[in-house]
């Protein structure tokens, strides 16, 4: 059995705590990263919200993830791609699911290799909880704790949705 979460409101939340942590801090001008693959759905589908024009950037953390060694390459690795300097820019780094904090952890260190934000917003659609590292986003779509025998799932990009699968689905 799988249940579909209302997508529009999630990314309604997301883009509402965006613009109130952007004003709060006075950024005018971020720019937008999406950790791959559903990350870079929702950079896409957010920084049209936003109103952002320059291009998202996509990161690709199977290099820096530390359990590189031990489970070895990704075979869909695809090249990180950053259309913009990333030094002194306040970045929006964006993915659909944080749990343990280990991506998150990864993507930033793979963004410091690329220059020294002056910020880093963190905005995932949904929070597992469960974190190893003491990393939490700045916007949530929704919080949610689900069964050992469920997962959540985004699919996309068109039509964007988000489903929590029974396990074998």
């Amino acid at each position: 059995m799988t249940a579909l979460l209302d997508i529009d409101q999630l990314l309604d939340t997301l883009e509402s705590g965006l613009r109130q942590i952007l004003q709060a801090r006075g950024v005018d001008d971020p720019v937008l990263i999406g950790i791959r693959t559903g990350g870079v759905w929702l950079a896409d589908v957010l920084g049209k919200r936003l109103g952002i024009a320059q291009p998202f950037g996509e990161l690709d953390i199977s290099f820096y993830r530390d359990d590189f060694s031990r489970i070895g390459l990704n075979p869909r690795v695809m090249p990180s791609s950053l259309p913009f300097d990333t030094e002194g820019r306040d970045i929006i780094l964006i993915d659909d699911v944080i749990m343990s904090g280990r991506t998150i952890r990864a993507a930033m260190n793979e963004i410091f290799d690329y220059g020294r934000p002056a910020s880093i917003i963190l905005a995932t659609l949904i929070d597992m909880g469960a974190r190893e590292l003491p990393i939490q986003p700045d916007v949530v779509g929704r919080a949610l704790t689900l069964e050992a025998h469920q997962r959540v799932k985004l699919r996309g990009p068109e039509p964007l949705r988000i489903e929590v699968q029974e396990s074998g689905q």
